[in-house]
């Protein structure tokens, strides 16, 4: 067994949760477009508010990028009940869970990379990463869906701006920060003993501002041992300082759950609703403060700065391997940063510069294994400039450098091949990247170009591993860091009721890293490729009915080496989804939402030697009902209670593939009311 084994699940897949841690046819989903926009996703706004583009609000940005906003519109009326299941219906990003409506678990996928997904999207909460330093979840726990404003996301290396972990691309959770006076409740009720209460409340004035969302959860579980339980507090309170502020942001989160495991074929074929280890579980807690200002300094320069400490407490019961696992991470941040519209010449222009600190640490214990720690640390400096050269006409122009620091120690501990020694190792590396955009927009339509670097360290899980010949833990000095190159083109268009997104793009990337399970340990692999299509549309068709749809075709191939033309597994070909949602205002709003995931190879399968994964198709359905101060909503999700995995493999102990089963048909009714 690998170091650092998962607490989300036992069974785990190769790589997947280190814890120090229906078809539809290509054509037919382009068709689609003609008629339809992305769900979940407000496309083509002429003038949307970004901060992933730049780190400051842009209420009109010239960067040369490709990024969705899901609205809180879109939130409120949207059949999913989860921050990732937000995500499934945009173009270029692929949402898995394990298990469980709760989202506990789930990894977020930008620009197909499988399995290393958790690795290479970089998940933010009002521009401060989530991601932790090892193979560990997202805390999606820590974020009430109240809480949640918009949703931006940012496809295509976000490295220069946001550093290791950005090279799919940038979700980035930007949380109601209004004083607004206001207070309200909603209670759920669903399948299976769903249960659901949020609250949310805020008062402000002249002065300041605060504002809290609390939301506890419960959930019986479609499969066995699938129940789970969620409970979160989070805001933020400001203080005016003239045309600034100082805030302080907060959450404090705890969930525990049942992990039902995978299942072989025949049980999952037979009843995906089985667990293989009806005693295993996890459970977990943690708080974040995050204390920071926003002054501007003249009419020209602003100065916004965060310092931010975390920490996650985690204990799993792996029963069904008579272990038990105690993990506790810790992670300081410091991110100042200015932005200056200094001009030039005659020209607008303005650079953003700033520097960010990383530190973390992990610990973790076994019953059955060894001690382990790591600790990592990280600092970066960029900049980046954007200039209008003339109406409408813009470049982008930014660099980064980066270093990075790691330790990993673990205790010598009896093993199957006798005393297993003690392993310690330390590592060093610093690497740089750029890119430079060119984007043009008119009367109604944006048209933009970019080229760029970008690059990975290797997170703290993969520097562990085994000697595949004396079965001694060794320490993965030589893992180098993974470094790409990536070119795109895309652009945006409105005409009359219709609006349109898309981006074709390619990236190239060397000594990406990946777990090899031959070997029991993380390795460099030969070069691959992301190349792909991504296509969002918005039709209005008559006031009161709205169609939207994306599709996304995605080729992640390895272009050399003993695997040269061979796909990644986990990567399918085609997704596409497609929405209607029709506003009868008096007698209620109503939304249905078509998901697609094409069939792609199963976890491990890099020779592309065995079946594929099949794809599958889902359906969710919404209505909503306004009595003010009265609103009441009913969801149908995977109405036709569709058999299918968003992850699996296949084991070659046992000789089978092995399934995580998603939820079948499930309904939540909800009723809020608003008290101010």
């Amino acid at each position: 067994m690998l170091p650092f084994q998962s607490f989300r699940h036992a069974g785990t897949p190769a790589g997947k949760g280190r814890i120090m841690n229906p078809r539809l046819t290509p054509l037919a989903a382009a068709l689609s477009i003609a008629f339809v926009a992305p769900a979940q996703a407000q496309t083509a706004d002429l003038d949307p508010v970004i901060v992933s583009a730049t780190r400051f609000s842009e209420p009109d940005t010239n960067v040369a990028a490709n990024v969705s906003v899901i609205t809180r519109d879109d939130i409120r009326n949207t059949p999913a009940r989860d921050l990732p299941s937000m995500l499934k219906g945009s173009a270029g990003v692929d949402v898995r869970a394990l298990y469980g409506s709760l989202g506990i678990d789930s990894t977020i996928d930008i620009r197909g990379f499988g399995e290393t997904a958790g690795s290479n999207t970089l998940i933010l909460l009002d521009g401060q990463r989530l991601n932790p330093i090892d193979m560990g979840s997202v805390s999606w726990s820590a974020i009430p869906l109240d809480s949640v404003q918009r949703i931006e996301i940012m496809r295509g290396a976000g490295t220069v701006l946001y550093g290791d972990k950005a090279t799919g691309g940038v979700v980035n959770i930007i949380t109601d920060k209004s004083g607004a006076p206001r207070a309200g409740a909603t209670v759920g009720i669903g399948s299976y003993d769903t249960q659901t209460v949020d609250l949310n409340g805020a008062f402000g004035n002249d002065i300041g501002y605060a504002n809290a969302f609390a939301r506890y959860a419960h959930t019986g579980g479609w499969r066995e041992n699938s129940q789970a339980e969620q409970a979160a507090l989070s805001g933020r309170g400001g203080l005016y300082i003239g045309k600034g502020e100082a805030f302080v942001d907060y959450a404090v989160y705890n969930d525990h759950s049942g992990l039902p495991g995978y299942l072989l074929s025949a049980a999952y074929q037979n009843n995906p609703k089985t667990s293989t280890s009806p005693n295993d579980s996890q459970r977990s807690d943690g708080y974040r403060l995050r204390p920071g200002v926003a002054l501007p300094i003249t009419d020209t320069l602003r100065f916004e700065a965060e310092v931010s400490y975390d920490r996650q407490n985690q204990h799993a019961n792996y029963a069904s391997f008579g272990s038990q696992a105690d993990r506790t991470r810790d992670n300081w941040s410091v991110t100042p940063r200015l932005r200056w519209q200094h001009g030039l010449g005659g020209l607008k222009s303005e650079t953003v510069a700033g520097i960010d600190y990383y530190s973390g640490e992990v610990d973790a214990t076994y019953t059955t294994s060894a001690t382990q720690g790591a600790k990592q640390d990280s600092t970066g400096f960029y900049f980046q400039n954007v200039t209008e050269w003339v109406a409408g006409l813009a470049t982008t122009l930014g660099a980064r450098s980066q270093r990075v620091d790691q330790t990993a120690t673990q205790d010598a501990y009896p093993g199957f091949f006798g005393m297993q020694p003690a392993m310690s190792g330390s590592a060093e590396y610093t690497r740089s990247a750029w890119d430079l955009g060119l984007s043009y927009a008119g009367d109604g339509w944006r048209a933009y170009g970019k080229g760029g670097t970008t690059f990975r360290f290797a997170n703290t899980d993969e520097l562990f591993g085994y000697d595949p010949f004396t079965g001694n833990p060794t320490f993965a000095g030589n893992l180098k860091p993974q470094t790409g190159t990536l070119g795109e083109i895309g652009g945006s268009v409105t005409l009359g009721p219709v609006k349109g997104r898309a981006a074709l793009y390619r990236m190239d990337l060397e000594d990406e890293i990946a777990y090899d399970g031959s070997l029991f340990s993380n390795v460099n692999l030969d070069k691959t490729r992301r190349q792909g299509l991504e296509l969002e549309g918005d039709w209005r068709i008559v006031p009161s009915l709205l169609a939207r749809a994306t599709y996304t075709y995605t080729d992640s191939t390895f272009r050399e080496g003993m695997y040269d033309g061979k796909q990644v597994p986990l990567v399918p070909h085609n997704k596409a989804s497609a929405r209607l949602t029709w506003d009868g205002a008096a007698i209620g709003k109503y939304t249905a939402v078509v998901n697609y995931v094409g069939e792609r190879y199963y976890s491990g399968d890099f020779a592309n030697a065995l079946d594929k994964l099949p794809g599958y198709t889902t359906v969710d359905f919404m209505a909503g009902w306004n009595f003010k101060p009265w609103s009441i909503s009913a969801r149908l999700l995977n109405a036709f209670d569709k058999k299918y995995s968003p992850y699996a493999g296949y084991s070659t102990f046992q000789s089978d593939y092995y399934y995580y089963p998603a939820d079948g048909r499930t309904f939540l009714m909800t009723a809020s009311y608003n008290f101010r």
